[in-house]
């Protein structure tokens, strides 16, 4: 009895069987994109870094809205461009039957991508508008002449350029009365900082006709260029705009 005990406690090793038998399949959890770390959700992402960092699999998870049961949204869009020999010019041309062939792609969404990808053709067609280089004092007086032409009163303007001199904006300041107008500094370094302008041209007319800078002209031009240099914000010019010409600071020497 006590050699039959000592087996009972010993079982015998598994048999041949038992050890070719192959384990289970694994079969992986799929986690959903709520799951992910916040600044890697593709819509958070956009939010917080900017569209320019999102790959494109990323931006089409944005525009299918959601994956499936199993699938991720990106898991599905890496998909779709898998298809598309990740290529967009490819993915353009697919009809909405044709994605539709996709795993988790439905009508709803088939028509999304091929609505977003229409969109981004007509861009790509359509003709960039011509954007002004400022050269010199006359480049600012034709690029405000639409803007203060035959003006009654007077108009403070703020022109504001990228690295480059193109012409990001123009930007109205103030409207005056027939002898003045009010340009606040707050106000003018406001605009040209949320537009991340790299330099600035200030603009203002005289109805009179008179091209001469008063001396609240100067004083005000002179207060601006320090506001700037202190911003790293250049003012290059300081254009007083009449319907008959115009006086520039900064070809009289006066900036």
């Amino acid at each position: 009895m006590q050699e039959f005990d000592k087996l009972s406690e010993n079982p015998a090793p598994p048999g041949p069987a038992a050890l070719n038998s192959a384990p289970a399949p694994y079969t992986p959890v799929v986690s959903g994109i709520k799951s992910w770390a916040e600044e890697d959700r593709p819509r958070e992402k956009l939010l917080q870094k900017g569209r320019a960092v999102l790959s494109d699999a990323e931006l089409l998870a944005i525009l299918l809205g959601s994956g499936t049961a199993k699938l991720s949204a990106v898991d599905v869009a890496k998909l779709v461009l898998k298809a598309a020999q990740n290529d967009l010019n490819t993915l353009a041309r697919f009809s909405v039957k044709e994605l539709m062939k996709q795993k988790g792609i439905g009508e709803a969404r088939a028509i999304t991508i091929v609505a977003a990808l229409e969109l981004g053709r007509r861009r790509k067609e359509a003709d960039a508008p011509a954007r002004n280089t400022i050269t010199c004092s006359r480049d600012i007086y034709h690029v405000m002449q639409p803007h203060l032409q035959d003006l009654p009163h007077e108009e403070f303007w703020v022109i504001l350029l990228n690295r480059a001199n193109v012409v990001m904006r123009t930007v109205s300041i103030s409207r005056g009365g027939v002898a003045g107008t009010v340009a606040d500094p707050k106000l003018i370094f406001k605009e040209a900082l949320e537009q991340l302008a790299s330099s600035i041209v200030l603009v203002h007319n005289h109805p009179s006709g008179n091209r001469n800078p008063s001396a609240a002209d100067i004083a005000l031009t002179r207060k601006l260029k320090e506001a700037g240099q202190l911003l790293d914000l250049p003012v290059l010019d300081h254009l007083i705009f009449t319907d008959q010409g115009y006086h520039s600071f900064a070809d009289e020497g006066m900036l």
